[in-house]
């Protein structure tokens, strides 16, 4: 603005101007057009890339969050950025920064910010997060079409010796389109973690019209297994529907298994137990059924 500090204050005290951090301030008129938390989100991370330098891009965390991909664990206060390599890493308040030269096709502009691309985004989680983590980004944004397995791959080629691109890659081969939310994702890990054969995603069951759509099909087991989030029966009718459904689906010969958050992060023995178990009554079932037909 070339102007003193003592005249920026007065601004400031004058309700003219809006402090946003260490040097940034924003006229109050255009701060108008920032409502809620999204708003004041894209108000901190322009703050900070301004903070930052014309070099700096919305990465990892932040990016994710700008792109709506799900990413487990508690979100980070502080905004993430990527900066060109030679920069190198230095501390700033609120914000944590990645350095990394990124070539021009993996940066691309959300909500008017130079922010990573949905690809890059993805393989970036999953180098710096545990396994499952990026399993849970990937599928995000397998399932919400923000990014191609094809894409996510070619962004893993352009980095061969980034440190772990080797779980990048593990990730994006797990990683499947069909996942509908992080608890599914993270099912999915577990089944693997656990050598149970993977399973068919969100398949219609029952015969012959089908009972309902599953989260997870054993078809050699007549095994269906289904994960239960805090919010997936809030509602009463929708709890019901889900016992009638159940209800039919075992009339018919199905193994039904349900399993919680806490089941799927904490109580791995009872999940493996439980799947094991279902899967022995289920080949039997498949067994009689077979010699019943011929």
């Amino acid at each position: 603005m070339g102007k003193s500090v003592q005249e920026i204050k007065t601004f400031v005290t004058k309700g003219v101007l809006i402090h946003l951090r260490q040097g940034v301030y924003l006229r109050t008129r255009f701060a108008k057009r920032y409502q809620g938390d999204t708003g004041q989100y894209l108000l901190r991370l322009g703050a900070a890339l301004a903070a930052a330098g014309p070099d700096a891009v919305v990465s990892h965390q932040s990016a994710a969050r700008l792109l709506g991909i799900d990413v487990l664990g508690k979100v980070r206060d502080e905004v993430t950025l990527t900066w060109p390599a030679e920069l190198g890493r230095r501390g700033m308040t609120g914000i944590h920064v990645y350095a990394a030269d990124l070539p021009r096709e993996h940066v691309g502009a959300l909500a008017g910010l130079p922010s990573t691309t949905a690809a890059r985004t993805v393989v970036d989680l999953a180098r710096v997060l545990e396994f499952k983590a990026g399993v849970v980004a990937a599928d995000s944004a397998l399932h919400r079409k923000l990014a191609t397995k094809a894409e996510m791959l070619a962004v893993i080629e352009a980095l061969p010796r980034r440190r772990g691109i080797s779980r990048a890659r593990a990730v994006v081969e797990c990683a499947d389109e069909r996942a509908e939310s992080p608890l599914e994702s993270l099912a999915r890990v577990l089944f693997k973690a656990l050598g149970l054969p993977p399973p068919d995603l969100q398949v219609w069951v029952g015969g012959p019209q089908p009972a309902g759509r599953v989260d997870f099909f054993w078809k050699e087991f007549r095994t269906v297994a289904e994960v239960d989030g805090a919010l997936k029966y809030a509602n009463p009718e929708r709890a019901r529907e889900q016992l009638r459904r159940d209800s039919a689906l075992r009339a018919e010969g199905y193994e039904v298994v349900h399993f919680t958050w806490q089941d799927i992060n904490y109580n791995h023995n009872l999940v493996a137990a439980e799947l094991r178990k279902a899967f022995e009554r289920g080949a039997a079932t498949q067994a009689r059924l077979r010699r019943a037909a011929s």
